[in-house]
């Protein structure tokens, strides 16, 4: 188990935004937290980044409890955010460079590294290009290689996938699939589009700040009548999908 969050609840002072929620990831897999805007996917993601204290329950990872993790606990953390955090006056090399000092890596090893998701993600001849200039697709490779850098054991990915055209994000989507596959990266991606969940992936179901079913999307399509996930969906959460 990767990680493990045990009845955590956050307010904001006017209110409440996740309920005693509980769930666990194991390594290596896919999973999928659905829900609509506003339901609470990322205070959980600032949570689990320690943006904002616990202020109720456990965190859990890698068996130790966030609240008192070691910066090298957390260096198993990588993070895709919903919105861009690059340097847009940057280069690609500079965005990438500039993580690797945060991350403590020593110049040479990061040197490699960078050469290496420079070459993953087919960014090699565009280094030195301003960060500005690369299109949507572009720069949400840039991003998931900054994530990768220090080869994240969890990988969190918030709406990675807005204002992405539709073969972008299915691109993306596809090469997060396969690291969870060749290199047993566990994923959490959060969305509120249910076209990119695959019947095989683990679905949580987030809303309200609440969470209301954990489950395989087959099985949970099953669960239906109609054998459509769309329907138990939105039988859960009364009808909303957006």
């Amino acid at each position: 188990m990767i990680l493990n969050v045990e009845k955590v609840s956050f307010s904001y002072p006017t209110r409440l935004v996740l309920s005693d929620i509980s769930l666990t990831l194991q390594s290596g897999g896919f999973y999928c937290l659905l829900g609509p805007n506003g339901a609470g996917k990322s205070t959980l993601f600032a949570l689990l980044n320690r943006f904002y204290p616990l202020q109720k329950g456990l965190i859990e990872l890698a068996g130790q409890p966030l609240k008192q993790a070691s910066s090298g606990i957390l260096q198993q953390i990588g993070m895709v955010f919903q919105q861009s955090t690059l340097d847009l006056d940057l280069t690609i090399y500079d965005n990438l460079r500039y993580h690797c000092a945060l991350q403590g890596m020593p110049a040479k090893l990061a040197k490699q590294r960078i050469a290496e998701q420079l070459h993953r993600f087919d960014l090699a001849e565009h280094e030195y290009h301003s960060v500005r200039k690369l299109n949507g697709g572009h720069r949400r490779r840039v991003e998931l290689a900054r994530a990768l850098l220090h080869k994240p054991t969890l990988l969190l990915m918030d709406e990675p996938t807005v204002g992405l055209d539709r073969n972008s994000s299915a691109d993306l989507i596809a090469y997060v699939r396969q690291l969870c596959e060749e290199e047993h990266v566990t994923v959490l991606w959060a969305t509120h589009l249910l076209e990119e969940v695959a019947p095989t992936d683990e679905v949580i179901v987030l809303y309200q700040g609440q969470i209301l079913a954990q489950a395989k999307a087959q099985v949970l399509a099953q669960q239906s009548g109609s054998g459509l996930l769309v329907d138990h969906y939105m039988s859960l959460t009364g009808g909303e999908y957006v």
